[in-house]
């Protein structure tokens, strides 16, 4: 238990939020001038732009999430993937797909939207995203799968060509969810290529945000004529506002798109920000029994959205979790991810866990789980000592272990060196 008494923040250093440059008022006030205070404008026409010119890609329809994109992604997905038609509920009704398990439920949600049965695909140890020889073991299983829903966690791109060629293989289609990676790189590529239909986000604490929106991205213009149409309500050619097929209120605000359109020159800026976080954590975190979220950096060039840290197992105190709570016991020398975010918490800092795998989600606690060694499901045993373990010696649910080891810690671009060395000395007293 923390037994030093740190100096407390007068303002909170916040895990991440919007930094504004001021450019965003000039094209609000266009927006309110020109009184074009609705869901098309030049904001709008130009975050497109500029976004479908930054991530490499012919067309980017702005709507008002990125889950709003990836929903309609998935709508796509069905009627591509199962050839049903574009009307009405229920593309992927009954069709089991392939997703991302240590993910924020934004990825996962959609899936349902569309009557589509979440099947989740484990966590590797290099980047915290799914993992290749999971997914090849899921398609195994499940050979009729045609639909993959792959996302990067905390800007760190995956091993997206490894992904792709194993769903390429199988004739599946891949959407990929790039909301917390907008500027990452993989093999020189910008993430939000690598699939059919791939999303962005701009979120309030993302790398870039609008308070709120998010970008459609594809190379098919038939793809982004259907989700610019499905995402104002699905009107038809006419007059009398006819319809039909099943419409949405999707479309991006020209008020919001401005505020995109004044942070995107910045997001270069804001990589290298987050990027120092990053490096100065790393370095300040020397000597203690924990690393830093992995990257392949061989491979990758991440936006280092989030810096996170993992607590060497040998150094984890006893901690426990319940629906709403936890508790964990001091012992010298070691801690959990409970008490440095208390600790943290404590001097006025924000940090969370690492994000819940979605199959140990009470919402998906029925819903197919794969491993690298196949069922991720029911394969405890009473008569096993410290869970079940594969062939390589490590445990088979590696997103779970992620998740009791991990944290996410303050990573504000707005944060002072001087703040983050304070953070790193409550951290280091965390082991004392």
């Amino acid at each position: 238990m923390l037994t030093k008494n740190f100096e407390k923040f007068e303002e909170k250093v916040f895990l991440a939020t919007p930094t504004m440059h001021g450019e965003e008022l000039k094209y609000i006030q266009e927006a309110y001038d020109t009184n074009w205070m609705t869901t098309a404008g030049t904001n709008i026409n130009e975050v497109e732009r500029l976004c479908a010119e930054k991530v490499g890609v012919k067309y980017a329809v702005g709507l008002s999430a990125g889950t709003a994109s990836l929903h309609l992604s998935m709508k796509l997905a069905g009627i591509e993937a199962y050839g049903m038609p574009a009307v009405g509920h229920g593309c992927l009704e009954g069709h089991k797909v392939f997703c991302t398990d240590m993910t924020f439920d934004a990825t996962v949600n959609p899936v349902v939207y569309e009557g589509g049965i979440p099947v989740f695909i484990d966590t590797e140890d290099d980047t915290w995203n799914m993992d290749p020889v999971a997914l090849k073991k899921a398609f195994e299983i499940y050979p009729e799968v045609k639909v993959v829903v792959c996302a990067h966690l905390y800007g760190t791109p995956g091993k997206i060509d490894e992904i792709n060629a194993i769903v390429k293989e199988h004739g599946a289609i891949l959407v990929e969810d790039a909301a917390e990676s907008f500027g990452a790189t993989y093999k020189g590529v910008q993430t939000g290529t690598f699939g059919h239909y791939n999303t962005i986000s701009f979120n309030g604490n993302k790398i870039i945000t609008g308070s709120a929106g998010g970008c459609f991205l594809t190379n098919s213009k038939e793809a982004a004529e259907k989700v610019r149409k499905w995402s104002t309500q699905a009107r038809e050619a006419a007059a009398w506002y006819q319809h039909e097929e099943l419409g949405y209120n999707y479309r991006m605000s020209n008020v919001i798109a401005g505020v995109i359109r004044g942070q995107l020159p910045y997001l270069e800026e804001h990589i290298a920000q987050k990027k120092a976080i990053y490096a100065r954590y790393k370095e300040g975190f020397k000597g203690l029994p924990v690393q830093m979220n992995p990257m392949d950096l061989e491979n990758s060039e991440p936006n280092y959205w989030l810096s996170c840290l993992i607590i060497d197992k040998e150094a984890m105190c006893p901690q426990v979790r319940g629906e709403h709570e936890a508790l964990f016991t001091p012992e010298h020398g070691k801690s959990c991810p409970t008490e440095i975010l208390q600790a943290i918490a404590s001097i006025n800092g924000e940090g969370r866990p690492i994000w819940k795998p979605m199959h140990m989600q009470p919402i998906y606690r029925l819903n197919p789980f794969i491993t690298r060694e196949g069922n991720g499901r029911a394969v405890t045993n009473a008569y096993i000592a410290g869970g079940i373990m594969g062939s390589d010696g490590k445990l088979l649910d590696r997103g779970v272990d992620i998740f009791e080891r991990g944290l996410c810690l303050p990573s504000d671009n707005k944060m002072t060196p001087e703040q983050q060395d304070r953070i790193i000395e409550v951290v280091r007293a965390c082991f004392e």
